[in-house]
């Protein structure tokens, strides 16, 4: 009985120690386990936000149609499913480092929608009579209380004594709008990136009329 009781009561007193291994090991598999998920769970909502962002963040292009020798027009898609309100139109000679056109808009333009406008004239004053080359065109526009700016849409012109005789696109690489609007930390907007935008057009205004 004695050689039977010793076996045993080692066996009891190793019961708390086998317990405490059994419930680390059943801890460190459990935390794996929940990592797994958070990463899961991370990435599934990483996925949502990005499916969710190109559906409703604005996307829009541009693009000149040449009509006839003196009539050309821009059209413009709104390719986001988000309304944004046309704010700005501004075109520069890529030779030169500052827009050589530009004109307000308020036009608003739904989802899928285009807007278009004949730009003949202002195409043969700001590239001159004569002129071969490329010219850049930008869009400003408001989406959801912020101002964004599309990329430099480019197009290979030609003029010749005031008659549009080409007007094609040049293939690049497609950029997200810019956010000329993006709000810091503390919630305030910052404008110093629209001033780029708004006072040259505010000093050219007087001049134009």
């Amino acid at each position: 009985m004695r050689a039977f009781v010793t076996p045993v009561s080692i066996f009891v007193e190793y019961i708390p120690v086998i317990a405490t291994v059994v419930t680390t090991i059943l801890s460190v598999v459990l935390a794996r386990a929940t990592l797994r998920y958070a990463k899961a769970t991370d990435k599934s909502l990483a996925l949502a936000r990005e499916e969710f962002e190109r559906e409703w963040s604005p996307e829009l292009h541009i693009k000149l149609e040449r009509i006839s020798a003196s009539e050309t027009k821009i059209v413009v898609t709104n390719l986001a499913k988000i309304s944004v309100l046309l704010q700005l139109v501004q075109w520069r000679k890529l030779s030169h480092g500052v827009p050589s056109l530009r004109w307000f808009l308020n036009e608003p333009l739904v989802g899928g929608m285009t807007w278009t406008e004949n730009v003949g004239k202002r195409l043969v004053g700001s590239t001159g009579g004569d002129f071969q080359g490329a010219i850049a065109v930008s869009v400003t526009f408001y989406a959801s209380g912020r101002l964004f700016r599309t990329d430099w849409f480019r197009f290979h012109v030609e003029v010749n004594r005031g008659n549009i005789l080409r007007l094609d696109p040049v293939n690049m690489a497609a950029r997200r709008v810019q956010v000329l609007e993006p709000h810091n930390e503390d919630g305030r907007v910052r404008s110093e990136l629209v001033v780029d935008v708004t006072e040259p057009v505010a000093d050219e205004t007087p001049a134009e009329a």
